[in-house]
């Protein structure tokens, strides 16, 4: 798999999280126990550190970049979904980051709160606790988020990270 140091920068992966053989990842990215990172995702710290927490998915396609400035962090049972793209952000345990969605530079996606599809969180915007963050660029909907749904997500993702971790095979 595509696991790459740039210098003195290197990955560091829990034993227990999958990174799928065709992700790729670069630099200073920290990835956490029962994390998955899966197809096509891109997750780069060349400039600055990538952080994912423990039993979060990094979904196919997703690209998650830090500059040296703004670190990008990402907490614990977090789904981060298919063609998002992270960068300099904070995201908040129990936080869904929906497909096609961007997080820029010094936002912060509090724990329970959902960012749809396709949502643009701008720089420096926080997206509140429990609240769905929707359009371009996003406008807050308050208490809108389902901490039920998070949950059940993320948990679905740890499971296929245990499954993949087993039964993945190149044919």
């Amino acid at each position: 798999m595509p696991i790459y140091a740039l210098g003195d920068r290197e990955p560091t992966i829990h034993p227990d999280a999958f990174v799928h053989p065709d992700a790729i990842v670069i630099g200073d990215v920290r990835i956490g126990a029962e994390s998955s990172i899966w197809p096509s995702a891109v997750l780069r710290g060349d400039y600055g550190t990538v952080i994912v927490g423990k039993r979060t998915s990094i979904q196919d396609g997703a690209v998650i970049h830090a500059v040296a400035e703004f670190p990008t962090v990402i907490g614990d049972d977090c789904v981060v979904g298919h063609l998002a793209h992270l960068e300099g952000c904070v995201i908040h345990d129990r936080a869904l980051i929906g497909s096609g969605s961007v997080v820029l530079h010094q936002a912060n996606v509090f724990s329970g709160a959902t960012v749809a599809a396709g949502a643009v969180v701008r720089n420096r915007m926080d997206v509140p606790a429990k609240a769905l963050a929707v359009g371009v660029p996003a406008q807050i909907k308050l208490d809108a988020s389902s901490e039920e749904m998070i949950n059940a997500a993320a948990a679905v993702y740890v499971a296929n990270t245990h499954r993949y971790k087993a039964e993945l095979r190149l044919l």
